[in-house]
C-alpha cells in the first residue's frame, strides 16, 4: 500500500512539473497558446466536414440530384479544405517562429538560475545533468510540450468529431431508424477498437519510459562530447594536442564514447521500431474491422453508398487519431520526466544563508577579517579540507598563501569570497558573520584573478569593465598598470577589438601572458579594497614576472593583495605570509622571519632558491 501511494505521489509530482512548464509557456506566450489551440481544433474537425460533403455528393449522384447541388457539394468541400488549410498554415508559421526561440527563452531561464544558484551546485555533476537532459528536448521542454499539446488536442477533437458523426451512421439512424442489432454491433466494434487503442497506449507509454531512461543514462555522453568538441575545434587546445602527440589518445576516447552512444542508439532504434510496429498493427487491424463492418452494413442496406464512404473514412481517421493520441500520450511521459528534471533544477534551494546587512562603508578600506574555528568539507565528502582554522588579518596589507598542492589554499579563497559557506565555525568581517551581510555588497570587497580565469570572446574594454558600459580612461589606466596597455593602444580598434577570432575575423589572438595581464587589469578596474591573485604570474615569462613585481605597489596601491603562489619569490614582496599544510596554517610571518625558521617554508624556499639565483 505504501509503495502504491509513493508511486501515486511521484506521478502527481511529475504531472505537476509538466503543468508548471506548460503554464510558464502560456504565461510568456498567451497568443501562441491560443493560436496552437485554435489550430488543433481546426485540424481536428475540418476533415470530417469534408467527408460528410463527399458522402452527400456520392448519394446525390446515386439519387440523380441536379448539377447545381452536386457542384455546391464539390465547391463547399474544396472551399473548406482550402480555407482550413490556409488558416492552419498561417497559424503554424506563426507559432513555429515562436518555437524557434522557445529553447533560447528557456535557456535564458536556466542561465539565470545558474547565475544565482549556490556555487556548489555548479560543481555537482548530477545537478548539471538535470539541466543537460532538459536541453536535449526539441524546442526546449516547454516547446516540445506545446507541440505534443497541439497534437493531443487535435487527436481528441478528431475522436469526438468522429464519434458524433459515426453514432447515427452506424446505428442506422439515417436509413430506417435505429435497430438494436446495429447499436450492439457498433458498441462491440467500438469496444474492440478501444481495447486495441488501450493496448497500444500502454505499449507506447512503456516504450517512451524506456527511451527516456536511455536519454537520462546518456546525459554524461552529451557533456563529454561537448567538452571534446570544444577542445578539438579550439586552436588553444590543439596546441597541446599537437605538441604532445595526444590526438590519437583523445580520438580513441572519443571513439569509446561514441561506441557507447551507438549502443544506446541501437537500443533506441529497437524500442522505437517496436513502438511503430504497435502503432501500425493497431491502425491496420482497426481499418480492417471498419471495412468489414461497413461492408456488412451496406449489404444489409442500413447505410447508403455515400454513408459507406463517410463511415469507413471516418472510422479509419478515428483509429488513426486514437493511435496518434496513444503515441502523443507516450511522448508526454517523456516530457513529464524531463519537466520533473527541469523543475528539480529550477527549485534547487539555496543552502547558503541569505544575509541582508549592508556592508560598512570605510574611506580607508580597512576591514578586519577573522576565521574562527573554521572547518570545511566539500559536499559529498567526509574529509575536511580546512581544519579548525583560526586567524585574523586586516584588509589593507599584503599577504601570501603558500604551501603544497592540495593544502587548502584555493579553498581558503573560496570560503573568504563566500563561494562556499563554512561547514563549522564562522568567518567575520568587522566582527559580523559574513553570512549576515548582503551577498552582492560583500562581493564588492573583492577583485579576484583566479588561476583558471576566463577572458571572454568579446571586446577588450568589455572584458576589463565586466560590462557593456566602459569607462575608457579607467580601462586603459588599468591595462597600463597591469603592463598590457601599450599593446592595446597599438591596435587600430583599441578597446573595441574583440578577443580571439571566435566570432569576429578582425579579432586579435592574445597570448596567455597578455590575457593574464588583462585579468589583472579587470581586477584593478573593479577598484575593490581586496585584490586576490591565484597564481598571478603563472602564465608570464620571468621578465614579465619581474615587471609585475616591480610595479606591484603601483598596481594595488593601498589595497590588500593576497597571493596564492607556488613561486615563493613573489612572497618576498608580502608583509604577511601564511604557510598552509593539510588544511591548517602551520607558519606565519614575513619572508625574512620564515626563512630563519625551521619548517615547511624554509624547505620549500631552499628547494626553489637555486632557480632564483
Amino acid at each position: 500500500m505504501s509503495r502504491n501511494r509513493k508511486n501515486t505521489e511521484n506521478r502527481i509530482e511529475r504531472y505537476a512539473a509538466a503543468a508548471q512548464v506548460i503554464g510558464y509557456f502560456i504565461q510568456k506566450n498567451r497568443a501562441a497558446f491560443w493560436i496552437v489551440t485554435f489550430t488543433a481544433i481546426v485540424e481536428g474537425m475540418y476533415p470530417y466536414i469534408v467527408l460528410i460533403l463527399m458522402g452527400m455528393l456520392l448519394d446525390g449522384i446515386r439519387e440523380g440530384l441536379g448539377f447545381e447541388r452536386l457542384a455546391f457539394y464539390i465547391l463547399a468541400a474544396f472551399g473548406i479544405q482550402f480555407i482550413s488549410g490556409s488558416i492552419s498554415c498561417a497559424c503554424r508559421q506563426y507559432y513555429n517562429r515562436k518555437f524557434e526561440y522557445i529553447h533560447e527563452i528557456e535557456g535564458e531561464w536556466l542561465n539565470r538560475k545558474g547565475f544565482t544558484m549556490d556555487y556548489e551546485y555548479l560543481e555537482d555533476v548530477k545537478v548539471q545533468e538535470l539541466r543537460t537532459r532538459g536541453e536535449t528536448a526539441w524546442a526546449g521542454v516547454a516547446g516540445w510540450a506545446m507541440y505534443q499539446y497541439e497534437s493531443c488536442l487535435s487527436s481528441v477533437i478528431a475522436v469526438l468529431a468522429a464519434v458524433v458523426l459515426l453514432i447515427p451512421l452506424l446505428s442506422g439512424g439515417m436509413e430506417g431508424g435505429v435497430s438494436l442489432q446495429s447499436v450492439l454491433a457498433t458498441l462491440l466494434l467500438g469496444a474492440v477498437i478501444g481495447a486495441l487503442m488501450i493496448l497500444n497506449y500502454r505499449k507506447s507509454r512503456q516504450c517512451s519510459q524506456k527511451m527516456q531512461e536511455i536519454y537520462n543514462g546518456t546525459a554524461d555522453i552529451g557533456n563529454r562530447t561537448g567538452y571534446y568538441h570544444d577542445i578539438l575545434a579550439n586552436a588553444e587546445g590543439q596546441k597541446d594536442l599537437r605538441c604532445y602527440g595526444q590526438q590519437e589518445a583523445i580520438l580513441e576516447d572519443v571513439h569509446r564514447v561514441w561506441i557507447r552512444y551507438l549502443k544506446e542508439c541501437k537500443r533506441l532504434v529497437r524500442i522505437s521500431a517496436r513502438k511503430i510496429a504497435a502503432d501500425q498493427t493497431t491502425s491496420e487491424l482497426s481499418a480492417l474491422l471498419v471495412y468489414v463492418f461497413t461492408s456488412v452494413q451496406a449489404i444489409l442496406g442500413t447505410i447508403t453508398v455515400g454513408q459507406v464512404v463517410t463511415c469507413s473514412s471516418s472510422m479509419i481517421r478515428l483509429s488513426a487519431s486514437l493511435a496518434k493520441l496513444a503515441e502523443n500520450m507516450g511522448s508526454m511521459e517523456q516530457i513529464i520526466m524531463l519537466s520533473q528534471d527541469q523543475k528539480k533544477y529550477m527549485e534547487l534551494e539555496k543552502r547558503k544563508q541569505v544575509g541582508t546587512i549592508p556592508l560598512e562603508k570605510r574611506r580607508d578600506n580597512r576591514f578586519r577579517v577573522q576565521f574562527e574555528h573554521v572547518s570545511f568539507r566539500y559536499p559529498g565528502s567526509d574529509r575536511d579540507v580546512i581544519k579548525d582554522l583560526n586567524l585574523e588579518f586586516i584588509i589593507g596589507e599584503r599577504m601570501a598563501l603558500v604551501g603544497r598542492n592540495g593544502s587548502g589554499k584555493s579553498t581558503f579563497i573560496k570560503l573568504l569570497c563566500r563561494l562556499y559557506d563554512v561547514t563549522e565555525g564562522c568567518i567575520k568581517v568587522n566582527g559580523i558573520d559574513i553570512r549576515k551581510y548582503d551577498y552582492r555588497e560583500y562581493c564588492n570587497l573583492f577583485s579576484v584573478v583566479f588561476q583558471d580565469f576566463v577572458i571572454f570572446a568579446i571586446p577588450v574594454g568589455e572584458n576589463i569593465a565586466a560590462s557593456v558600459q566602459v569607462d575608457e580612461d579607467k580601462a586603459l589606466d588599468a591595462l597600463d598598470r597591469a603592463g598590457v596597455g601599450e599593446r592595446v593602444r597599438q591596435l587600430p580598434e583599441g578597446l573595441a577589438v574583440c578577443v580571439g577570432k571566435d566570432f569576429d575575423e578582425a579579432g586579435v589572438v592574445f597570448s596567455g601572458g597578455e590575457k593574464q595581464k588583462m585579468a589583472i587589469a579587470r581586477a584593478i578596474y573593479k577598484d575593490a579594497p581586496f585584490v586576490i591573485m591565484d597564481e598571478p604570474t603563472a602564465a608570464l615569462d620571468p621578465q614579465a614576472e619581474c615587471e609585475v613585481f616591480a610595479g606591484f605597489d603601483k598596481m594595488v596601491g593601498s589595497k590588500t593583495a593576497l597571493y596564492i603562489s607556488h613561486r615563493l619569490a613573489s612572497c618576498r614582496f608580502c608583509q604577511d605570509i601564511l604557510v598552509f599544510d593539510e588544511g591548517k596554517v602551520i607558519q606565519r610571518g614575513s619572508h625574512e622571519e620564515l626563512e630563519r625558521q625551521e619548517g615547511l617554508y624554509k624547505e620549500l624556499w631552499e628547494a626553489q632558491a637555486q632557480y632564483y639565483a
